[in-house]
């Protein structure tokens, strides 16, 4: 098995730290290569060292907020301890504690998605993968808490979620959370008693 290079990976991730900072800032497709450079303090040789190309950059750092996304409403569900419902609610509750947040700018994965409409090309499917995994951990949650069709709340309660980010974003508020929670108590208490 091949050693890894401390070096490479610190570069790496400098370089990905980087470009998130800036992406969710300014855009995607308004970052330049070279501003990026330049910002990175790093060569151009070093980033396609690491990288093919900018959408391979772009790609790399969505799968990788991704990840951080997912593993941080893991821990919020944990923390809320056993109960079905709670657990399923302290999504809500995650996302008004991210739009609380200084740097809170709106969600970087409906960004991806408008910013890159084509539904082939790979930022719009890793910004989709995210939301299809937020979308798979909901109808986990959905049925723990008893839901009678958990992919149909997991579907309503997404749209809640992306509403609320959109929202958030548009007023630089954290009141959408809020609501959207109290609307998905509401929701979860009819799917645990339909037919």
């Amino acid at each position: 098995m091949p050693r890894r290079n401390p070096t490479a990976s610190r570069k790496r991730a400098h370089l990905l730290q980087t470009a998130w900072r800036l992406f969710y800032r300014d855009g995607y497709r308004s970052v330049g290569i070279d501003t990026l450079l330049a910002e990175a303090n790093v060569a151009k040789m070093t980033l396609y060292n690491h990288f093919s190309s900018k959408d391979d950059l772009i790609v790399a750092v969505i799968n990788k907020r991704s990840e951080e996304i997912l593993a941080g409403l893991v821990r919020a569900v944990k923390a809320v301890g056993k109960s079905p419902k709670r657990r399923l609610l302290s999504v809500f509750d995650w996302l008004e504690a991210l739009f609380r947040s200084r740097d809170f700018s709106g969600c970087a994965f409906i960004r991806a998605i408008s910013e890159y409409p084509d539904t082939h090309h790979p930022v719009h499917r890793a910004a989709w993968t995210h939301k299809r995994a937020v979308r798979e951990m909901l109808v986990g949650l959905a049925r723990e808490a008893g839901a009678k069709n958990p992919a149909a709340l997991a579907d309503n309660l997404r749209l809640l979620i992306d509403g609320a980010l959109v929202a958030a974003h548009a007023t630089g508020k954290t009141t959408p959370a809020r609501a959207a929670r109290t609307a998905a108590g509401d929701l979860l208490k009819a799917a645990r008693s339909s037919r």
